[in-house]
């Protein structure tokens, strides 16, 4: 990530290297909508899709996905969909929550109000989260391809939009590692 000024005192758009990380048991890439749209509106929004993966419902494959994802440098944020429920097979929280350093509470609160005024109680339902791990960002959405466009429309794509004012995640991340620095780290 490279940070650009414009001259006016307005922001130019910084592109984030993204991964898209897909949790089902029987999703393949040619019918996971979710990691489709999701994919789509990441590069449609000026980001780059750094990788894409599909892994069941197993705590042991998202965690070794999501922890080969956050040491490579041309990672900045994932965004899983799917696995963030109630039932005995959703883990994907778990599994994030396991790498993360610090949690973004604000995220959870933030797809609850987006999504209750379109489904209601349901919305309580929703796991969703996001966290910080290795100076990365990793958000987990719900596998619903409305629940993906929820979040990536009315949140993720504000936040990870350098240009958004007052502030956002882009603008930070340059500084979520600092206490990894230091002392050989």
């Amino acid at each position: 990530m490279t940070h650009a000024h414009g001259g006016s005192g307005e922001r130019e758009f910084i592109p984030l290297n993204i991964c898209v990380l897909t949790v089902s048991d029987t999703r393949t890439f040619e019918d996971d909508k979710s990691g489709n749209i999701l994919a789509e509106r990441i590069e449609k929004a000026g980001h780059k899709l750094a990788d894409r993966a599909i892994v069941p419902d197993d705590v042991d494959a998202i965690h070794g996905r999501m922890a080969e994802w956050l040491e490579r440098e041309d990672v900045d944020v994932i965004i899983s969909t799917g696995g963030t429920g109630l039932t005995g097979r959703d883990v994907t929280v778990e599994a994030a929550r396991s790498l993360f350093e610090k949690e973004i509470e604000g995220f959870q609160i933030g797809f609850f109000l987006v999504s209750w005024p379109k489904i209601g109680t349901s919305a309580m339902q929703s796991r969703a989260t996001g966290g910080v791990a290795k100076g990365k960002y990793i958000f987990c959405l719900p596998g619903s391809p409305g629940a993906v466009k929820d979040g990536w429309d009315e949140l993720l794509s504000v936040q990870l939009d350098y240009r958004t004012k007052p502030c956002n995640f882009v603008e930070i991340l340059p500084r979520l590692a600092e206490h990894l620095k230091g002392c050989g780290g």
